[in-house]
């Protein structure tokens, strides 16, 4: 079946679909991690966008449940340059051709996503259209235009929990393999007791959060300072998610009401809250960063890691007050990747320190944040 991806600006791609019939609309992007395609499925800070994949062969391992960032896919439509026929992994549970169908995702293959990631570059991300209809390239454009994109869009309400919850009070999900071997790793002992915000977290960052001695309640994204506060939390952390930061007034107030009150950590849309709490504001990318390779400088030791990201708006440095220290910077442009407050135990980053997939060049954060924990209690 024929699959059309049709861009707000007139250009258009001709592929073969897979997955669900129909037609999808979103922000088109595009992630150039060479594996991990059912982590960026199910990660909810996709909400709203259609993702392409850099990596030309898409699908050779297949798909299985322990993979999934969240309970279901978030991604509004999938496309790559060549979906494998065969998917051939021991852990494998079925392809990614029958995922898409059962969520009932639209995916398109065939695509030259080589040129279509040379065109977003260019003229910057854009709203698209991806159907399967028997409709004209101009139709295909025009819902492409009318329809919604990731600027001035609130999904983290879509997304957050509903209810707060005990993440694995029973430490079984937690559990990590050790490595070069078929046994498992023991849990440390929970030696602080948080409350992450749910802004649309992925649950590798629960799992690393427990493996790092945190017990975890998770709280929807919406509850306020005050409610946060009454639980006496040893800190508070701060989730990525989907949409637009600035549109999260109710995120804004709650840290403000939380700030020097409790030590908190932000990755990703939990560092651009912080960076509106602040008094900052942020600045939509060109065209975003998303991956597992971007190179980050922490300006404090002058060290380099690779990194995972998956965000299109970043902190404007400029519009930070003279108590916030920028940290961290990406070598590719120069953006805001990390900061933390001068005077309170506060910090953040933009990138994922769980890097799921991607490289674990950041992990040290999770044992970064006990530290600043612990210096508070003393």
């Amino acid at each position: 079946m024929r699959a059309l991806l049709a861009l707000e600006d007139g250009r258009t791609f001709d592929g073969e679909s897979f997955g669900a019939a129909g037609s999808a609309v979103g922000e088109i992007c595009f992630n150039t991690s060479m594996t991990g395609y059912q982590e960026v499925l199910t990660d909810p800070s996709y909400r709203g966008q259609i993702v392409a994949m850099t990596y030309p062969l898409i699908g050779n391992y297949g798909t299985n449940e322990a993979d999934a960032e969240s309970r279901s896919p978030h991604v509004r439509g999938f496309v790559v340059e060549e979906l494998s026929e065969i998917a051939s992994n021991w852990r494998s549970q079925g392809s990614l051709d029958d995922y898409l169908r059962r969520w009932k995702i639209p995916g398109a293959q065939e695509i030259d996503t080589r040129a279509l990631t040379r065109h977003l570059r260019t003229r910057g991300a854009m709203k698209a259209c991806l159907t399967t209809e028997k409709i004209s390239a101009e139709e295909a454009t025009r819902r492409a235009i009318e329809g919604e994109g990731v600027v001035g869009m609130d999904y983290v309400r879509e997304v957050t929990t509903p209810a707060a919850y005990q993440w694995d009070p029973d430490d079984k999900a937690s559990v990590a393999w050790t490595t070069g071997s078929f046994g498992r790793k023991a849990l440390p002992p929970i030696r602080h007791r948080i409350i992450a915000y749910d802004y649309g977290m992925k649950e590798n960052i629960l799992r690393r959060l427990r493996q790092n001695g945190f017990g975890v309640t998770v709280v929807p994204a919406t509850t306020t300072a005050e409610e946060v506060l009454a639980l006496k939390p040893d800190g508070v952390f701060l989730s990525n998610g989907p949409g637009d930061p600035s549109t999260l007034d109710y995120a804004h107030r709650a840290m403000q009401g939380l700030m020097g009150r409790t030590p908190i950590f932000g990755i990703c849309l939990g560092h651009q809250v912080l960076g509106f709490a602040f008094g900052g504001r942020t600045f939509k990318l060109k065209f975003g960063h998303r991956g597992g390779n971007q190179p980050v400088k922490d300006l404090i030791t002058g060290k380099v890691a690779i990194t995972s990201q998956n965000h299109g708006f970043a902190v404007d440095a400029e519009s930070l007050p003279n108590e916030i220290e920028i940290t961290h910077v990406n070598l590719n442009d120069g953006t805001v990747e990390g900061m933390r407050h001068r005077e309170l135990p506060i910090f953040s980053v933009q990138y994922h320190p769980e890097a799921a997939p991607g490289p674990h060049d950041a992990s040290h954060f999770f044992a970064d944040f006990a530290r600043l924990i612990e210096s508070e209690k003393a």
